[in-house]
């Protein structure tokens, strides 16, 4: 019997310093502690690993502050039954907050039986609109095309309405500048032979 204790406490100790070991290889890269020397006593071996932890503690204040917290609520890091109340919380503190949370408790109900009655949609319309995938697909690629050729459409119309005042409007006014100038040439040319055929006949 006391063999199966000294293997067993062995054994925890190797396990315990495994994970010491490991926390230290995380934080501070190679290990620098050494090994604990089998032959020495269970009580000596786990002095050492205790000092060693405890240097831990104060060389990472992270893990200071969790040993803090975990001495302070131990239920934080255990997963308790749900059927358990919680161990820190006196019978009067669980009973405010059922009591608090009692009205809460008819409308969950009532939106899950919502959402249980909720039907669920017919899987052959899903299909439909599965299978509608690749009419949609060439349609988009038909509407894309579509406004690439309005695009084209758009800019040779800008071009022909351009053409079309430059060589026709311009140039019509042109020629009716051109010819109203002649005009008046002719008119100054008509008026001046009048006045001289008046100043002969006056004569």
């Amino acid at each position: 019997m006391a063999t199966n204790m000294d293997e067993t406490t062995l054994s925890t100790l190797d396990l315990l310093e495994s994970r010491l070991l490991r926390i230290e290889h995380l934080l501070y890269g190679q290990n620098q502690s050494p090994a604990l020397a089998q032959d020495q006593s269970a009580a000596s071996q786990l002095n050492k690993l205790e000092r060693r932890f405890s240097m831990l503690l104060s060389d990472v204040r992270v893990y200071h502050e969790l040993m803090r917290i975990y001495r302070a609520h131990p239920d934080f890091f255990h997963s308790s039954d749900p059927s358990e109340p919680p161990s820190q919380l006196d019978i009067d503190a669980l009973q405010s907050i059922v009591l608090a949370s009692a009205s809460a408790f008819p409308a969950t109900l009532s939106s899950l039986t919502a959402i249980k009655d909720s039907p669920i949609p017919d899987p052959a319309d899903s299909a439909a609109l599965v299978a509608l995938q690749d009419r949609m697909k060439a349609i988009e690629a038909t509407q894309i095309a579509q406004a690439t050729e309005m695009a084209d459409l758009r800019q040779r119309s800008e071009i022909a309405v351009r053409s079309w005042y430059e060589t026709g409007i311009i140039s019509n006014s042109k020629a009716m500048a051109s010819l109203e100038s002649r005009v008046k040439v002719v008119e100054r040319q008509v008026r001046r032979a009048e006045r001289e055929l008046e100043a002969e006949e006056e004569l």
